[in-house]
């Protein structure tokens, strides 16, 4: 069993962690954390630190229920947990996205906490345009669509102008002139 000296030092190191992050966050009671994640992609992730009686828990959502190619969008995250340091993807009861994981009471440290905070944003951050792409590419052109007949900026779609577009033709030479 785990000791209330144990909780405390989990606590507190929680809370020296994401401060010397530099990192916003609420400290809801004792050993429980809403940390904010700060991306380029996905512009935030909000993530729990939750210390339980044996284990640290690590929750963070990533985006919400596929609309389309669901089989692809899951084949996608269980390829990645492969590669994923200390938490992985899941999705809960509606089937919105999360990346979780679970740490031994004992096994937490600073530097460990740093790691797993830093895998969550990579994951979160890095993925989301490409869950996008596959979940939502319908929804991404029905919005594009939507703007551009009213005149509405385009800027936050950027990233997936590939998907409204249609790619160039290929002139021949093109790819061997000088």
């Amino acid at each position: 069993m785990s000791t209330g000296s144990e909780h405390s030092r989990v606590d507190e190191l929680i809370r020296s962690t994401v401060d010397a992050a530099g990192l916003d966050y609420h400290r809801r009671r004792a050993g429980v954390y809403f940390v904010t994640l700060p991306g380029t992609k996905k512009l935030q992730t909000n993530c729990w630190l939750i210390a339980r009686e044996h284990s640290l828990a690590v929750e963070a959502f990533v985006c919400r229920r596929p609309d389309e190619a669901h089989e692809d969008v899951y084949r996608f995250l269980l390829r990645r947990n492969a590669k994923l340091y200390g938490v992985h993807y899941t999705i809960d009861s509606v089937g919105d996205i999360y990346l979780v994981g679970r740490f031994g009471l004992d096994t937490v440290t600073e530097p460990e906490l740093d790691k797993v905070l830093g895998q969550v944003l990579e994951a979160a951050d890095g993925d989301f345009n490409t869950l996008l792409e596959i979940g939502f590419a319908t929804s991404i052109r029905r919005e594009w669509d939507w703007r551009v007949s009213r005149g509405e900026s385009l800027a936050n779609l950027k990233a997936f102008e590939h998907l409204v577009r249609p790619e160039q033709e290929h002139t021949p030479g093109s790819l061997t002139s000088d």
